[in-house]
């Protein structure tokens, strides 16, 4: 794959005879460029994964999961059916608003509507690296109507009175994803209602004055699906971090070593052109990267709470990976988010405890086994918002077809519910429709391997602190 973009054909030559020459300082020997492409791998996945969102709202006008252009809300009062591909482990209870943002020129102004106080809704603020650097909504800045200032990393002034605060990133692309709570199908017009108050505008409309010249326009390079898992990938990290433009401090280092693989600005990667012992180390690398994603969500797929530990600032990952991992930084984090479920919520304002196997230990599977989740009376999840419980194809990573169209249960259902006599609520996790009256509380489950996905949104303390944790999910006998 080849990537033509600034880059001097000189400059290209240069690039190749640095990176891979026999000769030379930067000479780069096989076992050199796996372990770059190692650390690479976990590194870069992130915004790897970040520019297939880029590209397939954004960019791709003939995308059917394209939302829009740039610094444009883009809005769909539905809710995500298991045509949906381009986010895996997706949500259904919260019609989304997705659009992405460009603030190299300026800082674009949101203005939020008064919201009804038992109606939760939130913007999530993502950065390139994927660090959710603030929110706006129900349980951060209030129901009540507001505006606030969203500034790049190199923008210096002052907010015009009005703004209610400025939010930085230290990245100038911006992915915005905004929930909206939807009660129940015949609420989908009041959701509506809600997202077309939803306003976006850049600073110089807001104050009066002239917008300033137009940045440089951005190449897109087309993204081919599936090359976020081979040698393609590193293609578009070189992609991701000409997007990026400088690194954060401390990763200058790995920026060096990327650029004697021709990763980086100033280069312009060709796989191809490559030595053949050379691309082979690269593979190899990427694939022990892709082993260590993996084999850290399975160590530590079983934490109720590793979902409140993998998604968050800059600063709180830094620290995560410190405290409950024992790890020097926070990639390996970032990476099993982005590999487990891309834009995930901070834990203040959602906790994601995570079925994969159930209370034998064993995986889950709808052809072999149905199972039961119960909640002891007064033991339903402490939220201060709502909880859900979703179903997710293990292949897949995406929503399951049913006959009833019904991919998660939650607490917006709880009067439809069938209780049991001593109060509890049981849950039926299963491949075909039970018996007995029991619709009301059945989750379609595959004719083979899924996961199911629980979401607290305002997790209480008891959550957050791991004294409520879900119950196990367990097999029929």
């Amino acid at each position: 794959m080849k990537f033509r973009r600034r880059s001097t054909m000189v400059l290209l030559l240069v690039g190749v005879l640095c990176a891979c020459g026999a000769s030379g300082p930067d000479a780069v020997t096989p076992l050199e460029a796996e372990a770059i492409a190692r650390e690479a791998y976990v590194w870069g996945f992130p915004m790897v994964m970040n520019y297939k969102t880029l590209y397939n709202y954004a960019i791709d006008t003939d995308n059917p999961e394209y939302k829009g252009p740039f610094n444009q809300v883009s809005c769909e009062a539905r809710l995500f059916t298991p045509e949906d591909r381009a986010v895996v482990t997706p949500n259904a209870d919260t019609p989304y608003c997705m659009f992405w943002l460009d603030l190299r020129a300026e800082p674009m102004v949101l203005t939020v509507p008064e919201v009804e106080p038992e109606r939760y809704y939130s913007f999530q603020l993502i950065d390139w690296y994927t660090h959710n650097f603030a929110y706006v909504g129900t349980l951060s800045t209030g129901n009540d109507a507001g505006t606030f200032m969203i500034a790049g990393p190199r923008w210096q002034g002052e907010a015009p009175d009005g703004v209610d605060d400025v939010l930085r990133s230290e990245t100038d692309l911006v992915f915005i994803v905004v929930r909206t709570q939807l009660f129940r199908p015949d609420d989908l017009a009041r959701v509506e209602e809600i997202q077309s108050e939803y306003e976006l505008q850049p600073l110089s409309a807001i104050v009066g004055t002239d917008a300033p010249p137009t940045p440089p326009a951005l190449d897109f390079p087309v993204w081919h699906e599936g090359a976020q898992f081979d040698e393609r990938f590193f293609g578009f990290l070189d992609v991701a971090m000409d997007l990026l433009g400088t690194p954060a401090p401390g990763r200058e280092e790995l920026w060096q070593r990327l650029g004697r693989l021709g990763v980086g600005p100033g280069h312009d990667f060709d796989f191809q052109a490559l030595p053949e012992e050379i691309q082979r180390a690269l593979k190899t690398g990427q694939e022990a990267g892709l082993a260590d994603i993996e084999e850290f969500i399975k160590a530590h797929s079983k934490d109720p709470l590793m979902s409140g530990k993998i998604f968050g600032t800059r600063e709180f990952l830094v620290a995560s990976a410190a405290t409950n991992y024992q790890l020097p930084s926070a990639d390996l984090l970032r990476a099993a988010a982005a590999q487990a479920g891309l834009y995930g919520n901070s834990a203040a304002e959602a906790l994601y405890p995570t079925y994969f196997t159930d209370a034998d230990g064993r995986p889950l599977d709808g052809s072999v086994k149905r199972y039961t989740v119960t909640f002891a009376a007064g033991q339903l999840p402490p939220v201060r918002a709502f909880w859900s419980l979703t179903m997710y194809d293990g292949r897949t990573q995406l929503f399951i077809d049913n006959p009833i169209d019904r991919y998660l249960l939650n607490s917006t259902m709880m009067d439809e519910f069938s209780i049991n006599d001593d109060g509890s609520l049981t849950l039926l996790i299963q491949r075909d429709a039970p018996e007995g009256g029991w619709d009301s509380n059945w989750l379609p489950a595959p004719d083979g391997p899924f996961y199911m996905v629980m979401r607290l949104y305002g997790p209480e303390a008891a959550a957050l602190d791991g004294a409520w944790t879900p119950p196990p999910a367990v097999p029929v006998k």
